[in-house]
């Protein structure tokens, strides 16, 4: 499928062709930090001693899921599927068992799907690219949440704000942890849409299908310990404690891995997510954003601000 290049242009994201090198992060054997992708928009650390591949959005990256940031996203979750396979075919004596993904945007974990790009795409009735787009966030989202059908645990720290898109990739996670003055939430019903790359799937995991659409169309957003009393998150750590919060859970877990990575199979054959129903909820979702009015476009201009108000002042040009 050809890709228009004046409408999936990124003008935050470097324009070359992103190729992603990172990896020396996820072969090498023992801790090799900072390993910064070509593009600027995320690192890698690997810690041998708990077998935890760590991905991070870097500071300077853009505060939504652009293009770019979705292609390199994948490449590395290929990467990480490639390892674990080899190590376990080789029967590695300390393999991979966690991923985490996190953010070192100040203050954001992410604000979601690259608004600018759907309205650019929704006024161009251009059906193609933005489903393009939703097919690729469903890809990284459920690689994630059947935690690449291997004995790897998924793991999301917010230590920011999660909205929309960026709420939909801290659920596609095994484990959620948050730290308390974290918000996260749905807006997308202010401008009249849902989210449709696997926020309703997601939370009917953890809500019932009542709870999980009353939460979508309330466009509400929750502190950490409201979606902790819900059960929507696993863990609540106290403000610049979330990456220790991890380690403890990891801690405390380590001797059960085996029976815990049984359980997630379990979970997986017994509760799925469907992948072929991801797809069809994206179909739904582009035929909706393909419905919207100007009026409510119009209302997405707000939060399109916020994500620019958002973005490091590095990728402004």
């Amino acid at each position: 499928m050809a890709m228009s290049p004046a409408l999936w242009a990124d003008s935050s994201a470097p324009q070359s062709s992103f190729q992603y090198h990172n990896k020396s992060a996820v072969a090498a054997v023992g801790k090799q930090p900072n390993v910064v992708e070509p593009g600027g928009l995320y690192r890698t650390d690997y810690d041998s001693e708990f077998g935890i591949i760590w991905a991070r959005l870097q500071a300077s990256c853009p505060a939504r899921f652009t293009p770019a940031l979705i292609q390199g996203l994948r490449e590395f979750q290929m990467d990480v599927e490639r390892r674990v396979r080899n190590e376990m075919a080789t029967a590695h004596p300390n393999p991979t068992r966690y991923q985490v993904f996190a953010s070192d945007i100040p203050g954001i974990f992410s604000l979601g799907g690259d608004l600018e790009l759907f309205q650019r795409l929704i006024k161009a009735k251009n059906k193609a690219e933005l489903s393009r787009y939703a097919l690729e966030c469903v890809d990284l989202v459920h690689t994630n949440v059947t935690n690449y059908r291997l004995p790897v645990t998924t793991i999301s720290l917010v230590q920011g704000t999660a909205l929309g898109g960026g709420f939909e990739a801290a659920l596609a996670a095994n484990v959620v942890v948050a730290e308390r003055s974290v918000r996260m939430g749905l807006p997308e019903v202010m401008f009249n849409m849902f989210p449709g790359m696997g926020a309703y799937q997601l939370l009917t995991r953890r809500l019932t299908p009542v709870q999980a659409e009353r939460m979508i169309l309330s466009g509400r957003t929750y502190t950490a310990e409201d979606l902790y009393d819900m059960g929507v998150i696993d863990i609540v750590a106290e403000d610049g404690q979330g990456e220790a919060a991890v380690y403890s859970y990891i801690r405390r877990h380590s001797k059960q891995a085996h029976g815990e990575a049984g359980l997630r199979r379990l979970v997986q054959q017994s509760t799925p997510i469907d992948y072929d129903d991801m797809r069809k909820s994206v179909e739904i979702w582009v035929e909706t954003a393909l419905g919207l009015s100007d009026s409510d476009l119009r209302h997405m201009d707000y939060l399109i601000r916020a994500q620019r108000k958002n973005q490091p002042q590095q990728r402004l040009d």
